[in-house]
């Protein structure tokens, strides 16, 4: 499931997440791929450790928790601390599918990936390319957002930045392990629950709309790893 989440983050939030970053640090992005993804990543993210990536980190986990469409899509487990990204003067990062497994940094802690995002901090009128381009069953989707929201994919799919030959695109990325591993079964509970959003605000809470309440946090019981 390819989904958009449209703002995560408030025009301010963006403003002052990018006030930071753009006075930050950076280094090359190689330092936290594998021997496959350092052959074709051209970019550089901030230190994974830097104290201020970290706070930023807080925040768009913050905002991500309280989306609702977010929530509803990921069902998440635990969360990779988010990392951020810059890309320009032709920087790039060739096609490849994000590693299976993944440590938590400063932890013993492992993590799976089911999930990967990417929180766009850059407008599209701010750079030329940098499109993200994902393959999934129905073809090649070229993403570009504005700036605040976030694009939702499945880690397994195939994917690549394209090179930015004008301005500078900003990005925080992390991963996401989920309640439910299964791609399908987490697509049902995720159209379920937004049908029956879409039927309470028409209809209320009444003994139908709770029925199939009941029936879909029995499947997430059902199907949830905990």
């Amino acid at each position: 499931m390819l989904l958009h989440v449209p703002e995560v983050l408030t025009r301010g939030q963006v403003a002052d997440l990018r006030g930071r970053l753009d006075a930050a640090d950076w280094v090359d992005g190689r330092a936290t791929v594998g021997a496959q993804g350092a052959q074709v990543k051209r970019n550089r993210q901030l230190d994974e450790f830097a104290p201020v990536g970290q706070e930023l980190g807080r925040v768009v986990l913050k905002a991500l928790l309280a989306n609702p469409l977010y929530m509803s899509a990921a069902l998440p487990l635990r969360h990779m601390p988010p990392l951020f990204n810059r890309y320009e003067g032709g920087e790039h990062y060739g096609p490849h599918v994000d590693g299976a497994i993944r440590s938590v940094p400063g932890t013993t802690l492992q993590m799976r990936t089911d999930l990967s995002c990417t929180l766009f901090l850059a407008g599209p009128d701010e750079y030329d390319g940098g499109e993200l381009e994902i393959v999934d069953t129905y073809g090649t989707h070229a993403v570009k957002l504005p700036a605040g929201d976030l694009v939702l994919y499945p880690s397994s799919s195939l994917h690549r930045v394209h090179p930015v030959t004008r301005g500078a695109r900003v990005a925080s990325f992390f991963w996401v392990q989920s309640l439910v591993r299964d791609t399908a079964r987490r697509q049902m509970l995720f159209e379920l629950d937004q049908n029956i959003q879409a039927l309470r605000e028409q209809v209320g809470d009444v003994e139908a709309v709770l029925g199939l309440t009941g029936q879909y946090h029995n499947l997430v019981r059902m199907w949830s790893e905990l």
